[in-house]
Parts: structure tokens; C-alpha cells; sequence
């Protein structure tokens, strides 16, 4: 064997191992991670049959009742301190009041605008959707365990880059855009892995890119770096008004560019705060789309919060009020955020299947079930070629070098998500074992 293809099979072999190793990270997560995805594509549709019962409403000519009314019905039902008010986004959607009862839990309490009759009562953030959710960013089980997504999807780019570099066509026919043999055969399995590969590729690399800006370590830095100073507010949208040490996301779930924004602070006055009922119409005179939530106040420098999220971007938009004159404190839209924020901000909405509506839906669940059948495709492969009783990792490199070349490359990566470069230092240690565990029995025999 010449010496160049003796060097063209080390790289291969070099990749394809760290290839494997990051399919042993990386799948058993990826398929929960596409499940539950397109699960949460649907959320909308899924809620609304699951709970129609209690979210949805006889649709009425007449006019609802005042927000304060609804608010009232809430507590006389479920006692307690209600702190979010959520106007019903269609005719025919009931209005959602957000209750901490005496015992410090949180209620969901959904009230017939036009009636005030109580049609149900969930757990705050507990529906089957959260719940899904829940499980998709592993937040169900802990801070720790949601420190896994920014690794996997770390992992999840490097199994991409690798994987793209093992198809790319070296003279062969099959097994690049087409399946060769049955599924009775590795060969099948193997050109089934590398075509989906190629085919649902692209949408793991902007599912993971996408996901980054949730992640518990990278993305809560990028996000004080992207806001300035860790102030938060979009450039251009300051004023010059009182603001609290409160956080936005402390009360209300936001996009990622406002994590980091303060809340301004209401100027305590002798007159009476405007109450709900003045701070619903002040939204509605703003012209804020129907769904918006109102987060109350729950002090005397508090607040009135309008914030809505819709699928259409540019109707994104949060508003503060002073809670005594009513005036706008700030107004923020889409079209304040920067270009990173825009930027992050789209690639979000597309992630969450609501862009481009049913389409997008459509088109990455069509891509999460891919994954899936990836997933399996390559354990059946793997199993089929492992060796009984042994891992099957691939076969190190003759020369050494050719790991540390490939290792130099994953370190940019590990550079700019540090997270996942600890864990890449970590497996680099492992495949050091390992590879002088296995040349232990040939040393042996050599002596």
C-alpha cells in the first residue's frame, strides 16, 4: 500500500472513530430530542383537542365581560393571588387567569369571557404540551441533567461534520444517494444510515445551531455578551426611566434577546393605579394582537406587562405600563432587536415549527422521524458488525497523528462551546485507554 493511501485510510479510520463516539453520545438523546420535537410542533393543535373542554368557548356576539370581572370569577373559584391575565387569542378561546394559591402553587385558571363561568383549572405550566417540552430541554429533571442538551448538541454537530466527510463519494455507485440490498444485510443498513444522513443532514445542523441559544452555559453568556453590559433591552429602545432589578424573564417567559432585560419601576403616586381593566384597554389601544399576556403587578413599583409572542415575528412585542398614569414606560418589537437578536430570534421561530405555519410543521416533523430512522439504521448497522461480546469501536489509525489532527479540529469547536470541549477532552482521555488497553495482548505476544 502506497504511503498516501495508507495516510487517506488513517484519516478515515480516525473519523469514522470519532464518528462513533459521538453516536454513542449523541443517539440515545437525538431520538428523544425528535420525538418530543415533533410532538411540541403541534403544541397548539394538540392542547386544544387534548383540553377543549376547558380552553375552548361558545364564540358570542355579544361583548366579553371586563378583564377584572374574569379575573374575579377566577379567584372566587381557585382563592388565591392571581399574578398573569391572558386574553383569549380567538372568539372562541376562553381567557386564562395564572393563580399562586396559599400553599405557593401555581393555577391556571380558564374563564368564559362572555359568561365569567369557570371551565376548567390546570396546573400552571403542566399541560401535556409543557410537559413535553419539559422533556424535550430535560428541564423535568433538573438544571444538571439540561446541561446534557448543550453537550449532545455539541456532539450532534461534530457526528454531522464527521458523518458528511465518511459518505462523501470516494468511486463508489451505491450507497450515496441510493439502498443497496435487504434488510437482512449490513449493507442495506449502512448505505439506509448514509443516505438519511445526507437527506436529514442539514436539518439536525439547524435544529442543534438553533437550540444552542437555550442552553444553560453557552447560551445565557452569548446572551449578556449580545445585550451589553448584561442590560438586555434591544440597542436603541432605551429610556430614560426608572427601572428595578427585576428581570423580564423572572415573570413572563420571553424571546431570547430579552432574557437579560430589566423591568423599569413604576413612580409611586397619590392617585389610584389604572387597574387591570385600564391596563387591558391601554394594550389594546397600543394595538398589542389578541393572546397577549398581562403580567400584574405584585408591589408598589411594579408594573403592567403586555407581552406577545405570536408565530408571525414582527407582531412580537412587549410593553410596560406605569401602573398609576398608565403611561408606555418601553414598547419593544421585533424590529428593535439587533441584527444577532433578529437573527436568533428567526432561527428560533423556525425551530419551534412556526414560521412558515403548517408547512413548517409539516416539514420538520417529516425531518424528526428521519432522525429517528437514523438512529435505529445505525444501531442495527452497529450491531450487525460488532465483534460478540465487544464494543465495535471502530479501528484506531497506524499513525497517532492522524487522531491528534482530527482532535485539533474538534478543539475550534471545543473553543467556542467550552462545554462541549470538557467533554471532548474527557472522551479523548477514554480512546487513550482504550487504544492502550487493546494493544496490551499484541505487546504481550511481540515479547
Amino acid at each position: 500500500m502506497s504511503r498516501t493511501r495508507r495516510d487517506i485510510n488513517d484519516l478515515y479510520r480516525a473519523v469514522w472513530r470519532w464518528h462513533f463516539y459521538a453516536g454513542l453520545i449523541a443517539i440515545p438523546f437525538l431520538i428523544l430530542l425528535a420525538v418530543t420535537g415533533a410532538l411540541y410542533l403541534f403544541k397548539d393543535e394538540v392542547e386544544h383537542w387534548w383540553y377543549a373542554d376547558t380552553l375552548r368557548v361558545e364564540a358570542q356576539s355579544a361583548q366579553p365581560i371586563s378583564a377584572q370581572a374574569q379575573l374575579d370569577a377566577a379567584l372566587a373559584t381557585q382563592p388565591g393571588e392571581a399574578f398573569r391575565y391572558v386574553t383569549p387569542a380567538a372568539p372562541d378561546l376562553a381567557a386564562e387567569v395564572d393563580i399562586r394559591t396559599a400553599g405557593g402553587e401555581k393555577r391556571a385558571v380558564y374563564v368564559d369571557p362572555y359568561s365569567g363561568e369557570v371551565t376548567g383549572i390546570l396546573p400552571y405550566r403542566g399541560s401535556v404540551m409543557w410537559t413535553i417540552r419539559h422533556l424535550h430541554s430535560l428541564n423535568y429533571f433538573g438544571t444538571t441533567a439540561s446541561l446534557l442538551i448543550e453537550i449532545v448538541a455539541g456532539w450532534t454537530i461534530l457526528l454531522v461534520l464527521t458523518g458528511l466527510y465518511l459518505w462523501w463519494p470516494r468511486g463508489q455507485r451505491g450507497g450515496v444517494v441510493t439502498v443497496r440490498s435487504r434488510p437482512s444485510k449490513r449493507l442495506f443498513w449502512r448505505d439506509l444510515h448514509a443516505v438519511l444522513g445526507v437527506f436529514v443532514g442539514g436539518f439536525i445542523l439547524f435544529l442543534a445551531v438553533t437550540g444552542m441559544p437555550w442552553s444553560t452555559v453557552w447560551g445565557s453568556k452569548v446572551n449578556e455578551l449580545a445585550n451589553g453590559n448584561n442590560f438586555g433591552y434591544p440597542d436603541g429602545v432605551r429610556v430614560n426611566v426608572p427601572m428595578s432589578d427585576a428581570r423580564l424573564a423572572e415573570r413572563e417567559l420571553t424571546p431570547w434577546s430579552l432574557e437579560q432585560a430589566r423591568l423599569p419601576a413604576s413612580t409611586a403616586s397619590d392617585i389610584p393605579p389604572i387597574g387591570l381593566d385600564g391596563a387591558v384597554a391601554r394594550f389594546d389601544a397600543l394595538g398589542l394582537a389578541p393572546g397577549y399576556a398581562v403580567s400584574l403587578p405584585g408591589g408598589a413599583s411594579d408594573v403592567y406587562t403586555g407581552s406577545i409572542y405570536p408565530d408571525d415575528l414582527s407582531q412580537q412585542r412587549v410593553v410596560h405600563l406605569d401602573q398609576y398614569t398608565g403611561d408606555t414606560l418601553l414598547d419593544m418589537r421585533y424590529a428593535d432587536y439587533g441584527p444577532l437578536g433578529q437573527t436568533l430570534e428567526w432561527g428560533v421561530n423556525v425551530h419551534l415549527g412556526q414560521e412558515f405555519g403548517i408547512a413548517n410543521q409539516i416539514v420538520l416533523a417529516a425531518a424528526c422521524a428521519g432522525i429517528v430512522l437514523l438512529c435505529v439504521a445505525s444501531g442495527v448497522m452497529w450491531w450487525m458488525r460488532r465483534p460478540a461480546g465487544r464494543l465495535g469501536v471502530p479501528p484506531a489509525p497506524h499513525d497517532p497523528r492522524k487522531l491528534r489532527g482530527v482532535l485539533a479540529l474538534l478543539a475550534i469547536g471545543g473553543v467556542i462551546f467550552p462545554l462541549v470541549g470538557a467533554s471532548m477532552i474527557a472522551m479523548a482521555l477514554v480512546d487513550a485507554g482504550i487504544r492502550r488497553w487493546s494493544a496490551r495482548p499484541t505487546t504481550q505476544a511481540a515479547s
